[in-house]
């Protein structure tokens, strides 16, 4: 297993739509267990294949939920929302962060619950319906998948807020990526 670069805003693999997963094959569980092996790394909650360079409809995910720990991948994953709530945002408790945008964080809307339908390792089918943070992580990671980044997303004075941090740190150019356990990243 090995621990990969996170690709950082500005890569042209983070701002495309990722290609189907045609057969999962021993390239595909290998890019899977470094992908867990990076996210833990990093840490995370969460990695896209596109995040790692990799333009494949896969995502990983780890988090604890409803007193369990959800720990898996989706591959060529669907996504069904609900309704986005009318309520005024809460910069508090709806805000996230990015491996892809590390150390910021800003406040976004979701919708507060998910169903995936996904393939496992296996090529299983499987649906996870989940709500709260569980939720807003598929949502997020999907989004990777798709070629959208959260900042994308964001509403002002947030969206001119991460445009200008992005320019602060030099990012939004293609190329440049960071190493967990290597790299150190500051504010």
């Amino acid at each position: 297993m090995s621990i990969l670069p996170i690709r950082i805003t500005g890569d042209p693999v983070l701002h495309q739509r990722a290609q189907e997963v045609d057969e999962i094959n021993s390239e595909t569980r290998q890019l899977i267990q470094d992908m867990f092996e990076t996210m833990d790394a990093a840490p995370g909650v969460g990695l896209a294949a596109p995040q790692v360079g990799v333009g494949l409809r896969i995502f990983v995910f780890d988090y604890e939920y409803e007193e369990q720990r959800l720990r898996g991948v989706a591959i060529n994953p669907s996504l069904e929302l609900q309704d986005l709530s009318a309520e005024e945002l809460n910069p508090e408790t709806e805000s996230e962060g990015c491996l892809s945008i590390p150390i910021e964080r800003f406040p976004l809307r979701r919708a507060g619950s998910a169903k995936l339908t996904a393939l496992d390792i296996d090529g299983n089918k499987f649906v996870l319906e989940v709500q709260g943070w569980m939720a807003r992580i598929f949502q997020h990671e999907f989004d990777h998948l798709e070629g959208v980044l959260y900042v994308d997303r964001l509403i002002e004075p947030y969206s001119q807020e991460a445009k200008e941090v992005i320019e602060e740190y030099g990012w939004g150019v293609p190329g440049l990526s960071w190493l967990p356990g290597e790299d150190e990243l500051e504010p």
